[in-house]
C-alpha cells in the first residue's frame, strides 16, 4: 500500500472512531401520551381522555420540565371569569429516581364559557437529579382551582411515560436508595458514598477515548510525513 493511501486509511478509521462515539451518546426520548383522566369535581364526577406531553430543556444543574394538554378536561356549570381558573399537576418520577415534580402554570388568560371543556395552559416546574441513570417522566394528579372550589382529575389507564431523560446528579450520584423523592425543588446527593457512573459517565468515557484516537491519528499522520520526508532527503 502507498504512502499516500495508508495515511488515508489510518485518518479515517480515527475519524469513524470519533463519530461512533458521537452517534452512541444518550438522547431523551418522548412520546405523546393518551391519558385517560377521571375528575372529582363540586357537582360530580366526570372524565375526560386528553393526550399529555412532557419534555425537558437543561437549566444549569437540572431541568425545565413542560407538560401540554393537547385536549381540555373537565367543565365547568357557569363561565370562568379571566384570571379565575388556576392549575398545578404532579409528574410521578421513575427509572432512576422516585417521588412527584410538582408543575405549575398561569391562570387563564381568557374566559371560560360554561359547560366547555378546560384547556389547560402548559404547566412547568424545575428537576434537579439527585441521582444518575434513567428517569421517566409520567402524568399523575391535576388540579384545578376556580371559584373557591378544588377539582381533581386523576389517570386511571396508567399511561405510559411522556419523557424519558438520561440524567446526571450534580454531585455524580449513584443508584437511588429507598424512599427518595424528587421535586421542583430537589437538591444534590449530600452523601457520602462513591459517586456510580450512570450512563452519561459512559458516554463521556467514550468520547474521551475516541478523541484520544483521533489525536493519535493526528500524530501518526505528522510522524509519517516527517518519516517520509528525511527518507526522500537522503535519496
Amino acid at each position: 500500500m502507498s504512502y499516500q493511501k495508508r495515511t488515508a486509511a489510518f485518518t479515517s478509521a480515527a475519524a469513524l472512531a470519533g463519530a461512533a462515539v458521537l452517534l452512541a451518546a444518550p438522547t431523551a426520548r418522548a412520546e405523546v401520551v393518551d391519558v385517560d383522566y377521571a375528575c372529582k369535581t363540586p357537582i360530580g364526577d366526570k372524565s375526560a381522555v386528553s393526550p399529555i406531553d412532557i419534555k425537558g430543556v437543561e437549566s444549569g444543574d437540572g431541568y425545565k420540565i413542560t407538560m401540554s394538554w393537547q385536549k381540555g378536561v373537565s367543565s365547568s356549570p357557569v363561565e370562568l371569569g379571566k384570571g379565575a381558573m388556576s392549575p398545578s399537576a404532579t409528574i410521578q418520577l421513575g427509572g432512576a429516581d422516585s417521588g412527584t415534580l410538582t408543575v405549575t402554570g398561569p391562570a387563564n388568560d381568557a374566559a371560560i364559557p360554561a359547560n366547555t371543556p378546560i384547556k389547560i395552559s402548559d404547566l412547568s416546574g424545575t428537576y434537579t437529579p439527585e441521582k444518575s441513570g434513567e428517569v421517566t417522566f409520567t402524568a399523575a394528579t391535576l388540579t384545578i382551582k376556580a371559584l373557591g372550589t378544588t377539582t381533581t382529575c386523576s389517570p386511571t389507564n396508567d399511561p405510559a411515560p411522556s419523557l424519558t431523560l438520561d440524567v446526571t446528579a450534580a454531585g455524580g450520584g449513584g443508584a437511588p436508595q429507598s424512599g427518595s423523592a424528587s421535586g421542583s425543588d430537589s437538591g444534590t446527593d449530600s452523601g457520602t458514598q462513591l459517586p456510580q457512573t450512570g450512563p452519561e459517565d459512559s458516554a463521556i468515557a467514550l468520547a474521551t477515548l475516541g478523541g484520544t484516537v483521533l489525536l493519535v491519528g493526528a500524530a501518526g499522520t505528522l510522524w509519517l510525513t516527517r518519516r517520509n520526508q528525511a527518507a526522500r532527503a537522503r535519496r
